[in-house]
């Protein structure tokens, strides 16, 4: 904003270079406010992708430490049928052909 200066008691009246040196100087404001705005979404983009990929590492984790639960699990029923086999192999035998002629009968529905 173009002012009038008092010096001695006299009022100076704006000249066009007064004017110029304060749109100059506006034009130097706004750049600075501009690479400053940008400076800041860069460093608060980088933060979000910082956080995302934390996340993205911790749901990994948790996945593989599934997997590996499920897995325990899964040879652990392995190991308890193979055992059951062993123990009374008629009455596995028996289990498997009801359920297959369940499964085949099922099939078999149209």
């Amino acid at each position: 904003m173009a002012r009038a200066d008092v010096s001695n008691g006299k009022v100076k009246t704006p000249t066009a270079n007064d004017l110029a040196d304060q749109i100059a100087t506006l034009k130097t404001d706004l750049a600075d406010l501009t690479s400053l705005i940008g400076d800041m979404g860069a460093a608060q983009g980088a933060q979000a992708k910082e956080k995302m990929q934390a996340k993205v590492e911790a749901a990994r984790d948790a996945g593989a430490a599934h997997i590996d639960d499920a897995k325990v699990q899964a040879q652990k029923l392995g190991a308890e049928a193979n055992d059951f086999i062993t123990r009374q192999p008629a009455t596995a035998l028996g289990i498997a052909a009801g359920i297959g002629f369940l499964v085949g009968m099922l099939g078999a529905r149209k």
